[in-house]
């Protein structure tokens, strides 16, 4: 029995004499539908306890998050358009997402998808993935609608000009090129975390006192301590942000603050960059021997009036991380930009015949 149902079962317990219109009046018939109920109650809480003591622990008594997982989903952030108004699709539906999304595709020659190494050489297409049947609409939970809430319009402005910029000095220098590229950061390490587009794979593990969090791709290891300890000072700003946790019963709770004003959450309007006043809470627990269940609510008075939260799950995978060594930063930087400057050349070249 689940947290959800043993809440429900609790409730019929409790409200069931009032459901019978007076056949509980009286002293006897009060006292024993009373006894009915707190015998309803204690049932409820030894399922929970017994429920509770079947988690996985560790050394220190905290429930085991530790392994590797995955977190890849069709799901997209927001619910598109054409599911508006529906939370789920039909399990019909859900398992024809599925399958398109493991269709196996040709790139168009030329493109970037053209050049890139062969993904299913090193297990990464999309066809080789753990996909769960996921029937939900939108990862985001709040607001109700499932899209994220308009940005304040000074937010959309600035995000506008910076995404005007950025194409249009892309190739500059190596100052322009998305930090990504970069080797310095990649979006959906977050907090939070967000699917990618291949390694999307996470490892957790505990020690007494702290979380370690890494990401397949780009291993930074995010190592969250549980002590209390008080945030780095408001002034020190951090690729991915500074994190303390916390239990809340057999929930991992994640508050990270002091942003880098230079990330941004995957799914939001391009240039829409955290700021460094923006605070997110990410909580974890486990909802089954191979299944975790990830939450986030992101905050950010700079960008949205109010807050937005969204959930996934996260499945088991046999580990071990594959190496996710970041080269492009190191010699694709050079290719890069030489290539631009040949594209240059031509350009005006072909200005100056006309």
């Amino acid at each position: 029995m689940d947290i959800f149902a043993r809440k429900a079962f609790r409730r019929r317990c409790i409200e069931a004499p009032r459901g019978t219109h007076g056949a509980c009046h009286g002293r006897p018939l009060a006292r024993a539908c009373a006894a009915a109920a707190l015998l309803c109650l204690l049932a409820a809480t030894g399922a929970a306890a017994a429920e509770r003591a079947k988690l996985p622990r560790t050394s220190d008594g905290q429930p085991d998050l530790q392994g590797y997982w995955t977190n890849n989903t069709v799901v997209p952030l927001q619910r598109p358009a054409a599911y508006a108004g529906r939370a789920e699709l039909s399990e019909d539906e859900a398992r024809a997402r599925v399958a398109k999304a493991l269709e196996p595709t040709e790139a168009e020659a030329g493109t970037d998808a053209d050049v890139h190494y062969q993904l299913t050489d090193y297990g990464l297409d999309i066809t080789q993935r753990k996909l769960n049947i996921d029937r939900r609409t939108a990862l985001i939970t709040d607001p109700p609608d499932g899209r994220l809430p308009a940005p304040r319009p000074e937010a959309a402005a600035q995000a506008k000009e910076r995404a005007d910029f950025a194409r249009a000095h892309a190739f500059d220098g190596p100052e322009t090129r998305p930090l990504g590229e970069r080797c310095l950061v990649w979006p959906h390490q977050g907090p939070p975390i967000m699917p990618t587009g291949y390694n999307s794979n996470l490892e957790i593990r505990q020690a007494p006192g702290f979380v370690v969090i890494i990401t397949e791709m780009l291993p930074d290891p995010r190592v969250v301590p549980l002590d209390n300890r008080p945030h780095i000072p408001s002034g020190v700003k951090q690729w991915l942000g500074d994190s303390r946790g916390r239990w809340d019963g057999d929930t991992l709770v994640i508050e990270t603050t002091n942003y880098s004003g230079r990330t941004q959450v995957p799914g939001t309007p391009q240039g829409l960059l955290l700021t460094p006043a923006a605070r997110v809470v990410e909580r974890i627990d486990r909802t089954g021997p191979d299944t975790l269940r990830y939450r986030f609510t992101v905050e950010d008075p700079n960008l949205w009036d109010r807050p937005w939260s969204a959930e996934y799950p996260l499945t088991r995978i046999d580990g071990m991380r594959f190496e996710y060594a970041c080269q492009e930063g190191n010699y694709g930087m050079t290719n890069t930009l030489s290539g631009a400057r040949v594209a240059d050349r031509a350009a005006a070249d072909k200005g100056a015949a006309r």
